[in-house]
């Protein structure tokens, strides 16, 4: 099993012709990804089969808009390679015309859009993922997003993180040691995300097929305290753990907009303890990661 994308997924690409969605979705064509559509308004009509540097393996309907590719190819998922400014409406629209997994991978939507999005989606039967996220994968099936799918393989351990490239760099440690994925969720690094770190576990502890999971947070905010407590109540499988941005200073961003300390909270030091406190093994060391995994499932 796998939680958010298998290989039923059909995906539309809002954004499918600018530079970025042109060679995102080459790669996740490439993946085995089922791309069924693509949306960029005043284009519809045409078959877009990217460039002469990046071909794709073959020609996608573009549609002017997504209540158009949803009806005409049934469409359950969609990913955005939209510009900021746009992506506020361009989520709007993915919602407003049914789809059921919406992926944002564009940084630099301002929070207070992100306030009326999150707002509107929990209206909703819908799961969105990031904004500024690498994206889902699910290995063997489906890759929504950037990831580089060569480092994934299939498994049995679910990974969620606020981190782009601490994502990849468990991933790939897990694979050399013969650890394979389940799913593997980017949430974004934003102050406000579609999807918390509460809501990915969530489905994780629901999947028979997930033996363990893998919680890679970072400074600022309180997603790691919250999902903290959900695993000491709920949870009943291994998480093991990694906070980032332990030597940053207070009231300086690092990296994402959404991991600086304010106020004196969201330090790393705070959750570490909830999440020691939780039982969830947290790793120091980030290279250690992925033997750490080893180590507890061999314990199990």
């Amino acid at each position: 099993m796998s939680i958010l994308v298998n290989k039923h997924t059909r995906l539309i690409v809002q954004g499918i012709t600018g530079r970025e969605g042109t060679f995102h979705t080459r790669a996740m064509m490439e993946y085995g990804t089922c791309v069924v559509a693509g949306v960029t308004p005043g284009k519809g009509g045409m078959y877009y089969s990217g460039n002469e540097i990046e071909p794709f393996p073959y020609p996608v309907p573009v549609y002017n808009t997504v209540a158009d590719a949803v009806r005409e190819q049934r469409a359950n998922a969609s990913v955005l390679f939209v510009p900021p400014h746009h992506a506020t409406d361009a989520i709007f629209e993915a919602v407003d015309a049914g789809v059921s997994l919406i992926v944002t991978i564009t940084e630099g939507i301002p929070i207070n859009d992100m306030v009326l999005v999150y707002d509107y989606i929990k209206k909703k039967n819908v799961v969105l993922i990031g904004p500024n996220c690498p994206g889902v994968i699910t290995p063997g099936e489906a890759k929504i997003g950037i990831m580089p799918g060569y480092i994934h393989t299939p498994g049995n351990v679910g990974v969620v993180s606020r981190s782009g490239t601490l994502t990849y760099e468990v991933v790939a440690q897990l694979t050399e040691l013969g650890l394979g994925q389940s799913t593997c969720v980017g949430i974004g690094g934003d102050p406000i995300v579609g999807s918390r770190f509460i809501d990915i576990v969530k489905l994780f502890n629901e999947d028979s097929e997930t033996n363990a999971i893998v919680l890679i947070g970072e400074i600022g905010g309180t997603a790691e305290e919250e999902v903290a407590d959900y695993i000491r109540q709920i949870v009943k499988k291994p998480v093991i753990g990694f906070v980032a941005g332990q030597t940053a200073p207070p009231g300086r961003r690092m990296g994402h907009a959404g991991a600086i300390i304010a106020g004196g909270q969201g330090t790393a030091a705070e959750k570490i303890y909830a999440m020691k406190a939780a039982g969830i093994v947290v790793v120091e060391n980030p290279a250690l990661i992925g033997y750490t995994v080893m180590q507890v499932l061999s314990k199990n």
